[in-house]
């Protein structure tokens, strides 16, 4: 980890610019249809064939990769696929191309992406109390939280995000348990334990309270899941995206989203590219900076948290969305670089392993 002396405060990396983004290159066409390919930099080959095979063949290191795919200055340079996924009622799945893997928490910021088109029409704001029926009562004290609060996970909601049963787990009883059906419902009713926009709290829970403000806008069940096609998925070309809903007809934004590796990327173009896609804004100007601006610092793992999306807090404005078992779709703007990995780790997201093998990939292409 790095020291204490080492690491910015926070007040630093609020204030730090953000590097900026860059534009789709002259003569490299979206991935709407097809990826385009290219051969990796003649400087970078040697390294990055190293790295995909660590990354592929040292299960001990890393666990089970399923997928990885780098995309450098818009084109395809590397993929691979490998495993098994394994199932109780039908034959093991070797994984391909066309396998759908589970996103995860990666869904998070998939999320920030229909909030970014909601908050871009108008129908959503950041700034006023966040419609959940549960807080309607102005002398409730969440009534005071925002969908900024939620989006920055610092609404101050008693959440916890623990992975096994070695406490109380509200993630786990809302995903398998009591909550399953509702997960909305389930995570706005806890209460505050800090007031608003105080203290950083990673939760799934807060997640599918914003989800669950969606849903009341586009309509539940159906129409969410239209809207999600035709305002994000369809665009893009991602037509393996299998979003999956509760109950209530809530996205479980917090973890369920199944994808391939290329479509993975595809939403992590977007992102790279501001939110503009074939030349025509999908997401807000500014939105992808919202996503990316540090609000908040994790000591635990030594990482910085934007909005849904989290931020390595280099001098390369590097940032990614991370999931539970080592899923990650990391951006590095400068290097016009994005690399996705699916698989199964230990230590849920936070494998060191795995942080040293994204910060490998970035170095190696600083060289291209």
């Amino acid at each position: 980890m790095v020291s204490a002396v080492e690491t910015p405060t926070i007040e630093d990396m609020r204030r730090r610019p953000l590097v900026p983004l860059p534009p789709q290159p002259d003569g490299v066409p979206w991935p709407t249809e097809e990826w385009p390919r290219a051969e990796p930099p003649a400087a970078v080959a040697g390294r990055l064939a190293e790295l995909i095979d660590e990354i592929t063949t040292d299960t001990d290191r890393y666990g089970t990769t399923y997928a990885v795919g780098v995309v450098h200055r818009g084109r395809l340079v590397v993929e691979r696929y490998g495993g098994e996924l394994e199932h109780w009622d039908r034959p093991d799945e070797p994984v391909t191309p066309d396998t759908r893997l589970l996103s995860w928490s990666m869904a998070k910021s998939i999320l920030h992406a229909v909030v970014g088109i909601l908050v871009g029409e108008g129908r959503l704001s950041l700034t006023d109390p966040a419609p959940v029926p549960e807080w309607s009562d102005p002398d409730d004290p969440r009534h005071a939280i925002t969908l900024e609060h939620l989006l920055t996970m610092r609404d101050g909601l008693d959440f916890s995000e623990v992975y096994d049963d070695s406490g109380v787990s509200h993630v786990i009883e809302m995903l398998f348990g009591e909550g399953r059906a509702d997960m909305a419902a389930y995570a706005a009713a806890r209460p505050l334990a800090h007031p608003p926009d105080t203290v950083f709290n990673y939760s799934s829970g807060t997640s599918n309270i914003v989800s669950g403000i969606v849903a009341r806008v586009v309509g539940p069940g159906e129409p969410y899941r239209r809207f999600l096609h035709d305002r994000l998925f369809g665009p893009l070309g991602m037509r393996s995206a299998d979003p999956r809903f509760d109950d209530a007809g809530t996205f479980a934004a917090s973890s369920y989203v199944y994808a391939t590796a290329r479509d993975y990327l595809r939403f992590g173009l977007l992102y790279l590219r501001d939110g503009v896609w074939e030349g025509r804004r999908l997401l807000p100007e500014g939105w992808v900076d919202h996503a990316r601006r540090v609000r908040s610092y994790d000591p635990d793992e030594d990482r910085w948290y934007g909005a849904h999306w989290w931020s390595v807090g280099d001098e390369l404005g590097t940032f990614w969305a991370s999931g539970y078992e080592g899923q990650s779709l990391m951006l590095c703007p400068p290097l016009d670089l994005l690399v996705v990995r699916l698989g199964r780790s230990p230590e849920e997201h936070h494998n060191p392993n795995l942080k040293a093998w994204r910060a490998a990939m970035v170095e190696a292409f600083r060289h291209a």
